[in-house]
């Protein structure tokens, strides 16, 4: 690695967000940014999560200020920044042309399995609350610029095998794979944001990546509503899918 990484990787809610920050963070060589963007998106949305008023008045709510400091200098001197974004906060008004100093990477998931988890801690859901409108959005601009699509992760295939899809994206990113993202120690971390005593009890407990139930989620007509909006854009994205055979 020739120079500093700052790698973004877009996600949307109810994924494997969470943990795959707790892989990166367990490097020695890579420090990790949680949701940057989330104090700005709730000041602006007045979306009312769990800790709303916390996370305003502990975060950023400038994201010009934000945006300055991820494309700045790595903290800690580290030579690997791993910066972990909800694709949702990424609000119409805001300028993009940011996102082309990053190295980015999407992360996907079934979006039944992401409706059927949302909808476990809040009352309602729609397509934009899970950000695969915005995954699209962001796919394409990234495509148009660099002529080739950016990588792209399903969590489904991720979790049947770990340990390949780490080694593929690292050679992609042409940095060295090492066995410690594979796990960590189970507990918070100092980096993790205000809100995760609302949303990271499962990523307390865990010391590694857990495979899928294979369940399929059940849902009723108007979470299927949410999910039938979506199905196109996560099979389009997902055609793009890193591989490991």
């Amino acid at each position: 690695m020739s120079a500093p990484l700052r790698i973004a990787m877009w996600s949307g809610p109810r994924n494997i967000s969470t943990a795959m920050m707790r892989a990166w963070e367990n490097r020695t060589d890579c420090v990790v940014s949680d949701e940057p963007l989330y104090a700005h998106y709730l000041k602006v949305t007045g979306a009312e999560h769990p800790g709303r008023d916390e996370v305003i008045a502990a975060g950023q709510t400038d994201w010009r200020v934000v945006v300055a400091d991820l494309v700045g200098p790595i903290p800690e001197g580290k030579p690997l920044w791993y910066q972990k974004h909800m694709c949702h906060h990424l609000l119409p008004h805001m300028d993009r042309d940011w996102i082309d100093a990053l190295t980015n990477v999407l992360l996907i998931r079934d979006p039944a399995e992401v409706v059927s988890s949302y909808l476990r801690t809040r009352d309602s859901v729609s397509a934009q609350d899970i950000g695969l409108p915005q995954q699209a959005e962001l796919f394409a601009r990234l495509s148009a610029r660099n002529g080739t699509p950016p990588p792209v992760i399903d969590a489904g295939d991720f979790l049947q095998e770990p340990e390949a899809h780490l080694r593929a994206l690292c050679a992609l990113l042409g940095i060295e794979f090492t066995p410690r993202m594979l796990s960590w120690p189970a507990g918070p971390r100092a980096s993790d944001g205000i809100w995760a005593p609302h949303w990271y009890h499962a990523v307390w407990q865990s010391t590694g990546f857990e495979k899928p139930s294979g369940k399929r989620p059940q849902l009723d007509a108007s979470a299927s509503k949410v999910v039938d909006e979506c199905q196109g854009i996560y099979d389009d994205l997902r055609m793009h899918r890193l591989r490991t055979d």
